[in-house]
């Protein structure tokens, strides 16, 4: 896992201009903590820094394949391609020979192999920029569930990319503007795919490759969610779930430095735990190492509501005994929450501002203390959207409200007039449901429908591919920031395409056929699980409860407000700056006015400490 940057120039000699190539690689430094690469030719210039995990002496990159004395490759790779052994045995069968263990060279010989169709064969986490000398012409991959970052903005004469958008904001010709279409993108809960909420700046869609010569730019999908029938029984179906899932754990279990796996006691992640734990008992590999997060006071402040009907830390232990692990808990209080300096940090992780708080800054204070022992963590993020498992899946009024089902529960948890963050004026010209509603539309034209569904499976349908497309989006970027900030590798064995695929078009009938949420999953994996898990209901990931967390995120929220220099105050209704500077203890980090502080403190941070300009139309 890696950082990478890269830059092509048709009209400018690019062995020039290092200097600009090694400042955009040093962006990524704290995604690569181990090495640093830049590669130069007339009109490309790719730069890496890199997190040592497989083929720790010889993986080095920029990579490049050279033949009669001249490069016929090179790229900038960022990822794992968990089938690498398979494809590297297949392409030494067609006369390939190779001089490293790493999957970055398979890469490599797999496109001179295969050409652009070589992506369709890479089972991973990925995400690179690929340079034909040849054919002057630049690759750029993403793997297909959008698991590794990949940014890029077309320039006049080729274009610049980057795994982050500081990379590519890096740039000398690259102004950091945010206009109404960047700021409603933040703020709506949308996740368009390849939108970059910069202006002119864009992500590569999942599954996407897109090609860049001296015609211009052009973007093809190498995969899709498709529809097809599921013909599959019950037995059947469980059986299937927990022979892939057996694979993807082993192979995801491939590293040469520490692994672990995190641990939440839901049924996800515990599920991801105890698989680990048998398959690296049955390679004497073991005790399998889990950490957890938790609060300092949460067992006497914890308090039931929609959401969370029990806290974590006893399932975890359950979990942790089940299965004899090496267990950690990471404890956190509320003064580290509230830190400014690992808000901060976080900040400069995401490039971005984000009304989720404390669930953005325990996530890199937990990755923070699990990267003291481990290089690679494995977690149970996105079965949720594969399997259907949020609470809002179940519930008929939330799946038959006509917008994204995650705005339409969050509606239903504090129902009534909704909260109004920016002033009058401000919000006319977002007209933030106006552009949720386009975005919702867009989204269900690409939900592809089998013949003969009936409407209750035909809805539940959309509701996955809305997820799979866009929700689990938000959360797979929120773990690549936190983790990666500390140079972890974090692999989710749940997005591995052939498991979405098969889970995806199974029936709804089949994935509740317990009366219950994921129950595809539960069934396929109760066996090497301890009872209370199985037991146990949907819980999301954990937030503090703590009153101190909301009683000084309420002060700094007053303090942002009632400075006169702050950039945010003019843009903010003064409706709702009167309802933060008083008000009770809502706990709930999904409570309308907790969550509007924090949106008000991570915007004022933005604005006030990245160079960046707010244009609104």
């Amino acid at each position: 896992m890696c950082g990478i940057v890269g830059w092509v120039d048709y009209q400018r000699d690019l062995r020039r201009e290092g200097a600009v190539l090694r400042a955009m690689t040093a962006t990524m430094s704290l995604r690569g903590p181990d090495a640093e690469g830049i590669w130069l030719d007339q009109h490309v210039g790719l730069g890496h820094r890199r997190l040592a995990v497989i083929d720790l002496n010889t993986g080095a990159q920029p990579m490049t394949v050279e033949h009669d004395g001249a490069t016929i490759a090179a790229v900038t790779y960022s990822g794992e391609i968990y089938n690498y052994r398979e494809l590297r045995a297949e392409l030494r069968g067609l006369g390939h020979e190779f001089r490293t263990e790493s999957d970055t060279e398979v890469l490599l010989h797999a496109y001179l192999q295969w050409g652009s169709a070589f992506a369709e064969r890479l089972n991973g986490m990925y995400a690179f920029g690929l340079w034909d000398p040849r054919e002057q012409a630049l690759l750029l991959v993403r793997d297909r569930m959008g698991i590794k970052p990949l940014y890029y903005r077309r320039m006049a004469d080729g274009v610049i990319f980057a795994s982050e958008p500081k990379g590519v904001l890096a740039h000398p010709q690259v102004p950091a503007v945010v206009d109404s279409d960047g700021l409603r993108e933040l703020i709506a809960m949308v996740k368009t795919p390849g939108h970059g909420v910069y202006r002119d700046l864009r992500e590569v869609r999942p599954g996407e490759l897109i090609r860049v010569d001296r015609s211009g730019l052009r973007a093809t999908r190498y995969w899709t969610l498709t529809a097809r029938e599921h013909t599959d029984d019950q037995a059947t179906t469980v059986r299937t779930v927990r022979e892939l899932l057996d694979d993807i754990v082993g192979r995801q279990l491939i590293a040469d430095v520490p692994l672990g796996v995190l641990l939440s006691g839901g049924l996800d992640s515990s599920a991801i735990t105890a698989l680990a734990a048998k398959a690296l008992g049955a390679a004497g590999a073991g005790p399998v190492r889990s950490f957890a997060v938790d609060f300092a006071g949460q067992a006497e402040n914890f308090r039931a509501d929609e959401m969370r009907e029990t806290p974590d830390t006893p399932f975890v232990h359950d979990v942790a005994r089940h299965v004899g692990a090496d267990h950690s808990d990471i404890v956190l209080d509320s003064p580290a929450l509230m830190d400014p300096l690992y808000r901060g940090a976080v900040l400069t992780a995401t490039d971005l501002p984000s009304p989720l708080g404390d669930m953005y800054t325990s996530l890199y204070l937990l990755f923070r203390a699990v990267r003291e022992r481990s290089t690679v963590a494995l977690s149970g993020e996105s079965a949720d959207e594969v399997f259907g498992g949020y609470r809002w899946f179940h519930d008929p009024q939330v799946v038959a409200a006509d917008t994204f089902p995650w705005v339409a529960a969050l509606q239903a948890l504090s129902p009534g007039p909704q909260v109004q963050l920016f002033a009058p004026d401000v919000a006319g010209k977002l007209d933030l449901p106006g552009y949720q509603d386009a975005a919702y539309r867009q989204a269900l034209t690409e939900v592809e429908h089998v013949d003969g569904e009936s409407p209750a499976e035909h809805r539940m349908r959309e509701v996955s591919h809305l997820h799979l497309t866009r929700f689990v989006q938000i959360l797979l970027d929120r773990k690549d920031r936190m983790s990666m900030a500390h140079g972890l590798e974090v692999r989710v064995p749940f997005c591995d395409h052939r498991l979405v695929e098969y889970v995806y078009n199974a029936p709804w009938r089949l994935k509740t056929f317990d009366g219950r949420e994921k129950s595809l999953l539960r069934a396929a994996t109760a066996d090497v699980l301890p009872a209370s898990v199985v037991a146990r209901r949907k819980s999301p990931y954990p937030s503090t409860q703590d009153p101190a967390y909301e009683q000084m995120l309420r002060t700094q929220t007053r303090a942002v407000l009632a400075d006169p220099d702050s950039p945010l105050r003019p843009l903010i209704d003064d409706k709702l700056a009167g309802q933060l500077t008083g008000g009770e203890y809502e706990g709930s980090s999904l409570a309308p006015l907790r969550h509007s502080m924090e949106m008000v403190l991570s915007l004022n941070e933005w604005l006030t400490r990245y160079p960046v300009s707010l244009r609104l139309d």
